[in-house]
């Protein structure tokens, strides 16, 4: 094995001062399926209580009825962000359905033999709403029902525009210097979704809590998976089979090539996607036999949300802009990192270290060099990401850096020891130890791998006797922290205010139906050939 290269040599820029922190921004989006008392997917729809799904900016589904989002705002500290998610769990859990938990593992149990026992989310009578569960069923019809099932976090975030001013003023790079701030800040920001690429082995690795699957998620699936205990499979040293072959993949999106080079390049590989037939899907067809559609089209993506990835570049939509419009019209906003798996011990699902170190491996991205990604190195960067997958925790584990192959263990250190100084200057935003105390945490981690999530998730399934009964005594032990939570009488009325004013919204879209949905979904068919 040859020497450790993979070290950058990166230091903190002398010019990197606390207040140029203290305009970051942070919200949360946390998935979590609605399980009965039986252990199996709920079969009952959205909680009146809770609104409207399709208008709610707070509480809404992602794929299935079954499905819950929670969406915090940008909120200017992690404790803010994590005190709002906290809230919003307490709202759901008090109008859940009689019995139901929220599941707090990433990966599904107890699923039905019939994937279509696992109900499509659902939005109403107007022609959006109706759009939005279309698109499901396509879903649906292209990858089947249960990989949809899988839940995460989704950490969004952005930096403050003078952290990207004093950026600028450092750059030697006179082309950079010239651009307009809001297209140098794109331009910052694809370099940190490139480095984000690089480095989501270090996310799965520590943050990773889903070393195992339940066998009704892979039902008349093959599979290289080990019998764990009961009907859980896993592999020895596995950190977050979510993020592997067994987790969310769409193998028609690996023939994209969409590059994260620069924002135009990427925009264009987007519309391409969205534009371009693709045979498999054409084969499915757009309608069944009764003439009902089954899909939005049979392009690669039917909308822009299908392509998956690990980091998007994000701005926040304006009136009846698509993500790409208002990425073009004002440029990257924030960023939202996808990778993290949710946190079973957290009744919110993240913790504030996790948190901190997901912000300050952000700004190292920011801040190192980020060349553009070859197709050699992206496969590089594939099977080292695969490999910490499914062996991460295994003392022999390797890591291919392009100048040599090292240890994992190794690869992590060099890494985080380069980040101390970020974590530092992060503390001194917030006057806490937060960040260095975080930092802490996860170099102790990768010290002791049985202190890892995915580590502990193993052991404690052993314990308590498999998936189900390991998420059954999580999840009431969370549904507790959520009765003994106190939301004020503000935030109270603020959610009650939201409950009316998202279901008057819905009414009043679907009184708003000028067209049939049968003209609507041709026109928009129509458009996006």
């Amino acid at each position: 094995m040859s020497q450790p290269h993979a070290n950058t040599g990166f230091v903190a820029p002398t010019w990197l001062s606390a207040s140029l922190l203290q305009g970051t921004l942070r919200g949360i989006e946390r998935e979590s399926l609605r399980m009965q008392s039986d252990g199996y997917l709920s079969k009952q729809p959205h909680p009146p209580a809770l609104g409207a799904a399709l208008t709610h900016p707070h509480i809404t589904t992602d794929y299935s009825e079954a499905l819950l989002e929670f969406i915090t705002p940008p909120h200017q500290s992690i404790k803010k962000a994590l005190a709002d998610l906290a809230d919003i769990h307490a709202i759901a859990h008090e109008h859940l359905p009689k019995g139901e938990r929220l599941w707090p593992m990433s990966m599904p149990c107890m699923l039905d033999k019939e994937e279509e026992n696992i109900p499509l989310a659902q939005y109403g009578t107007s022609n959006i709403g109706r759009f939005k569960t279309l698109y499901r069923h396509g879903l649906a019809v292209r990858y089947g029902r249960r990989m949809q099932t899988i839940a995460g976090v989704h950490y969004n975030l952005s930096f403050s525009d003078k952290l990207f001013e004093q950026l600028q003023q450092s750059e030697q790079d006179p082309n950079l210097k010239k651009l307009s701030l809001q297209d140098y800040r794109s331009e910052r920001y694809f370099g940190l979704i490139r480095n984000f690429i690089r480095y989501t082995p270090m996310v799965i690795f520590l943050l990773g809590a889903s070393p195992t699957v339940c066998g009704s998620f892979l039902l008349d699936r093959e599979h290289d998976l080990q019998r764990l205990v009961a009907g859980a499979l896993h592999l020895p040293y596995a950190t977050a089979l979510r993020m592997g072959k067994y987790g969310y993949q769409n193998s028609a999106q690996k023939q994209l090539g969409i590059r994260y080079d620069d924002l135009n390049g990427y925009l264009s590989g987007l519309e391409k996607a969205v534009k371009q037939p693709y045979a498999p899907f054409t084969q499915l067809g757009l309608d069944n036999a009764h003439g009902e559609p089954i899909q939005v089209n049979d392009h690669t993506l039917q909308i822009e949300n299908e392509y998956y990835s690990l980091v998007r570049p994000k701005q926040a939509p304006q009136g009846n802009e698509t993500p790409s419009q208002a990425l073009k019209a004002r440029g990257v906003g924030y960023v939202e990192l996808r990778s993290v798996d949710v946190d079973p011990y957290s009744a919110i699902g993240l913790t504030e270290q996790s948190a901190a170190f997901l912000e300050i491996l952000a700004l190292y991205c920011l801040l190192c060099p980020s060349p553009i990604i070859s197709e050699q190195e992206q496969s590089r960067i594939d099977k080292n990401q695969a490999n910490i997958v499914s062996h991460g925790r295994s003392s022999d584990a390797t890591f291919d850096t392009g100048h040599g192959i090292i240890t994992v263990v190794d690869w992590l250190n060099q890494h985080l020891n380069q980040m101390d100084d970020l974590a530092t200057v992060f503390d001194q935003s917030v006057d806490a130890t937060l960040y260095t105390d975080a930092l802490m945490s996860m170099k102790q981690r990768v010290q002791e791998p049985n202190q890892t999530l995915s580590a502990h998730v193993i052991k404690d399934m052993l314990a308590h006797g498999g998936t189900w009964r390991l998420g059954a005594h999580l999840a009431e032990q969370h549904a507790q922290v959520y009765e003994k939570h106190e939301v004020s009488l503000e935030k109270q009325h603020y959610f009650d205010d939201l409950v009316q004013m998202s279901k008057h919204q819905q009414h009043a879209l679907e009184q708003a139906n000028l067209i049939s949905f049968e003209k609507y979904l041709s026109r928009f068919r129509s458009s996006v050939n």
